[in-house]
C-alpha cells in the first residue's frame, strides 16, 4: 500500500489545484480534442511499467492543459478493475488508482450509451477486435470525440476506419 500512497501523492501533485478546474468536468470554453486509452492511464498508476515515463510526462501535460480537455471512456475504469485484480492488487489499491485517475485536471470521463454499446459490438465483428474494451474506446471516439483521435500505443485501433491513433511516445 505504501507504493500506492506514493503514487497518489504524485498524482495529487498533478491535480492539486482543486479550485482551478473540477476534475472530469468540461468547462464551457474547454473543448475535447482527443481521447486517451487505458495503456497510458494504467501505466500512470502502476509503480512499474515500460510506459511509465511516457505516461508521467503525458499526464503532466494533460493536467497543465496542453491539449485542452482529453476524454476517456468510463469503461477505462472497468478495465482498470480487471487488470488490477489480474495482477493481484487488492481493492484498497484499486480504489487509490481510481482516485488518482479521476482527480487529473482536464481529463473527462465519457458515459457509454446504447449507441456506443451497439457500435462497439459491430466494430468487434467488422474489424476483428478481440478486446471489448478496445471496441468501446473505438466506438466512443467515433461517437463522442470530434476528430476521432485516440492516444494509445495499441495498434489495434489502426485497423478501425475513421480512428486516428496518436502514439503517446511521439506527443
Amino acid at each position: 500500500m505504501a507504493s500506492d500512497q506514493t503514487k497518489q501523492e504524485r498524482t495529487e501533485g498533478i491535480g492539486g489545484e482543486a479550485g482551478a478546474k473540477r476534475r472530469g468536468e468540461e468547462s464551457e470554453e474547454a473543448k475535447t480534442v482527443m481521447m486517451i486509452e487505458t495503456d497510458m492511464l494504467y501505466a500512470h498508476v502502476k509503480s512499474e511499467d515500460w510506459l511509465k515515463p511516457t505516461a508521467e510526462k503525458l499526464m503532466k501535460r494533460i493536467a497543465h492543459g496542453d491539449f485542452g480537455t482529453i476524454a476517456t471512456s468510463r469503461e477505462a475504469l472497468h478495465e482498470l478493475y480487471y487488470v488490477s485484480m489480474e495482477e493481484g492488487a487488492d481493492l484498497e489499491s484499486y480504489i487509490s488508482r481510481l482516485v488518482a485517475l479521476t482527480s487529473i485536471p482536464n481529463l473527462t470521463y465519457l458515459e457509454t450509451t446504447s449507441e456506443i454499446d451497439i457500435l462497439a459490438a459491430t466494430l468487434m465483428k467488422q474489424f476483428n477486435l478481440t478486446s471489448i474494451f478496445d471496441a468501446y474506446y473505438a466506438a466512443t471516439a467515433l461517437n463522442q470525440v470530434p476528430d476521432h483521435t485516440i492516444i494509445s500505443t495499441d495498434e489495434a485501433f489502426d485497423k478501425v476506419t475513421g480512428i486516428k491513433r496518436k502514439d503517446p511516445r511521439t506527443l
